[in-house]
């Protein structure tokens, strides 16, 4: 049997292992070393690739950024310092038909740089920012797909936990990617407003206008927040002006907002506690997925598959434009099916080859195009991971009502996407210049 045909074989084993609920981690694992052995015939070698990979991804110094992100965003939402930056917005804007809902994507991408999660963000904006728009009178499908919307702005607006992710697969400089993800954060936030403001003057009933703040109430949210603009200035100015490095940045980030939920009283033993479980919970989980994925990577190497999809793509004379915008529409499926990190893991080992070497586009621009349609994907019916988040938070709004509030942000998505493809310069202006 010629190694293709394995690796295809290998493959379908993954997916069918994760049809029947094995951990994703764990099946690209066993599909890999199982393969490999195959291949080699050298079963002491397949085996030890648990050890290998395993002790390999402990000792990463690159990964020990992950643990200490979450732990970062576990601090900032129990301190109240995601909230913070959302009624900021609110005072500013709320008061304009659909500006609370505007005040949400924008407190999404707050949040999302101090967290680095989509679903996280998700779930933390749903608790501060829907009760508050449940008493303005907004329709629960505008309140809902602009929570489930912004959320993915987690993954975008940096540090991210996903990009860490890839640079760590794909050996690229992780504060390159950073950079950027900016441009795109911001035009993601400056189109989701675009589409809020659209959709209610349509139907201005949507999103009803709330009372227009004072200047001395503005003021007096504004300088509430200087908890959560410290954290990021302090990790924005001290990563890109040199001083730290990315592993001190996060490790600054970390003590600042512990400081900042212990000063406000909201560290309890009991809180303490449930936040060290849970980012030991949520670090595991990431650790045997790339454990996995690495193990995976290193059979499909063998199989010699990424360089003969490289050229087989290549022989087909498709315009570059047209692979990309195929490879767009697969991951918008697999991130409506699949967590966004295990879709980028999976997949990676081919496409990534594909992308830089077969069709000679940039790593970085790639990486936030993946990011990107990888996050649509998580709003994308008939799934749309953060839409289930959304619902698991408020189990009495239906699904299809959430389903309904997220076709605006689809097509500003689209939108979006378009632009960053079509236009690299998007993605590469800070970097080049920084």
């Amino acid at each position: 049997m010629d190694p293709i045909t394995i690796g295809l074989l290998g493959f379908a084993g993954m997916l069918l292992l994760i049809a029947f609920h094995v951990p994703i981690g764990i099946a690209m694992a066993l599909a890999g070393v199982v393969g490999f052995y195959v291949l080699t015939g050298n079963l002491f070698a397949a085996i030890s690739m648990f050890g290998t990979e395993t002790a390999g991804a402990i000792a990463s110094p690159e990964l020990i950024i992950i643990p200490m992100f979450l732990l970062m965003g576990s601090f900032a939402g129990a301190s109240g310092l995601a909230g913070d930056l959302y009624r900021l917005a609110n005072a500013l804007i709320g008061h304009r038909k659909g500006g609370l809902a505007i005040a949400t994507v924008a407190g999404c991408g707050g949040f999302g740089a101090a967290c680095g999660s989509s679903i996280a963000t998700t779930a933390t904006m749903a608790r501060i920012a829907l009760p508050e728009m449940e008493r303005r009178n907004y329709a629960q499908s505008l309140s809902a797909g602009s929570i489930a919307a912004g959320g993915t702005l987690g993954s975008l607006i940096p540090p991210s936990s996903i990009m860490l992710i890839y640079a760590f697969l794909t050996e690229q400089f992780v504060v390159e990617l950073f950079i950027a993800g900016i441009l795109p954060g911001l035009l993601t936030i400056l189109i989701y407003a675009l589409a809020i403001y659209l959709v209610v003057k349509r139907n201005p009933s949507l999103g009803p206008a709330g009372p227009r703040a004072s200047w001395a109430t503005a003021g007096r949210v504004a300088l509430s927040t200087w908890g959560i603009l410290i954290v990021i200035a302090i990790m924005t100015l001290g990563l890109y002006g040199g001083i730290f490095t990315v592993t001190e940045a996060a490790a600054a980030g970390v003590l600042v907002t512990f400081l900042f939920t212990w000063a406000r009283g909201k560290l309890t033993f009991t809180d303490a506690r449930r936040i060290v479980a849970e980012t030991a919970h949520s670090v595991g989980l990431l650790y045997v997925i790339l454990i996995g994925a690495h193990i995976f990577s290193n059979f499909v190497t063998l199989t010699h598959m990424p360089s003969e999809l490289v050229d087989a793509v290549v022989a087909l004379n498709l315009a570059p434009l047209g692979v990309i915008a195929i490879l767009a529409l697969m991951y918008i499926v697999l991130g409506a099916v699949f967590d966004s990190i295990a879709a980028m893991v999976i997949t990676l080992p081919f496409v990534f080859p594909l992308v830089t070497e077969g069709l000679g586009y940039d790593p970085i621009w790639w990486g936030i195009v993946m990011i990107v349609v990888i996050e649509i994907g998580m709003i994308t019916p008939p799934i749309g991971i953060n839409v289930f988040v959304m619902h698991g938070v408020r189990r009495d709004i239906p699904l299809s009502t959430i389903f309904r509030g997220i076709v605006p942000f689809l097509c500003a998505d689209f939108v979006r996407l378009a632009l960053i493809i079509l236009f690299p310069i998007i993605t590469l202006w800070l970097p080049n210049t920084m």
